[in-house]
């Protein structure tokens, strides 16, 4: 083939590459492997989406030239596992003092509504933890609720059973083994709407008091895995341009449907 011939072939190929434009960029994009878990409305393999703070997650990413792949898994396992490296990153974490140790966390994904669900003949009405001595509460081992929660919990002040996941936790709480479950507010609607029958979810009711007012969530990274500060600071960036343009906002109204008789929180 001829010098001519070659450079001709060059330029085609240019041409045809800038002509694929944002597509051909993607398809060139590193890919992220990161590690979640099943939380709903959330996180989840029932949405297209894969839920709310993992389209966040995603289009955070991509607004800095990633591409992002989520492999769902047992919350404990993917904490362990980006620890050690494994993954490049797990979303979406609460900001626990062990968490702020062990990893890099990312700027606030988005701020959830931990609150205290009961049955409707449950009078309850708490202001402080000691409120709940009398109740046996539902903990999901590896949540984070809050440190005031887990350490009133472990001291033997609060009595409690753990469940499985916050489905088991909701059967638990119609069949009287628990009295109260610690629940994120859309978490609780999303799940109740798709595993209880209309008069289950009737028998349910959300106290209003938020358990924190600051309850933060985040992606996670190994400091240990070479190439994570530059992660957190490409998502970071992601994020913010999500909020300058607005998109950030259309994200988060993807949301669920709460029964109507619920307090707002407070």
């Amino acid at each position: 083939m001829t010098l001519r011939s070659l450079l001709l072939r060059a330029h085609w190929i240019a041409l045809a590459l800038v002509g694929a434009g944002p597509s051909a960029a993607a398809d060139t994009a590193r890919t992220l492997r990161i590690a979640t878990g099943e939380f709903p409305p959330y996180a989840t393999e029932q949405r297209a989406d894969q839920g709310i703070a993992l389209n966040v997650v995603r289009r955070a990413f991509e607004a800095s030239g990633y591409a992002v792949q989520f492999t769902f898994l047992p919350w404990s396992r993917a904490q362990l596992e980006t620890a050690a490296g494994q993954w490049d990153a797990s979303a979406h974490w609460g900001a626990s003092a062990e968490r702020r140790e062990k990893f890099l966390l990312s700027d606030n994904l988005l701020s959830e509504q931990w609150q205290l669900l009961h049955r409707r003949e449950t009078a309850l009405d708490w202001h402080q933890w000691a409120d709940l001595k009398p109740y046996t509460l539902g903990l999901v081992r590896d949540y984070t609720y809050t440190p005031e929660l887990w350490a009133e919990a472990r001291a033997g002040r609060l009595k409690y059973e753990q469940p499985g996941n916050d489905v088991s936790s909701l059967r638990m709480l119609l069949a009287g083994r628990i009295d109260v479950l610690p629940i994120e507010r859309n978490v609780a609607c999303d799940l109740m709407g798709k595993h209880l029958s209309g008069p289950e979810q009737a028998r349910l009711m959300m106290h209003p008091r938020l358990m924190t007012d600051s309850f933060t969530t985040h992606v996670i990274f190994s400091p240990q895995k070479p190439g994570s500060e530059a992660l957190r600071q490409a998502f970071n960036r992601g994020l913010q341009k999500l909020k300058d343009s607005g998109e950030y906002k259309r994200l988060m109204r993807a949301g669920v449907n709460c029964p109507s008789d619920w307090p707002a929180s407070r």
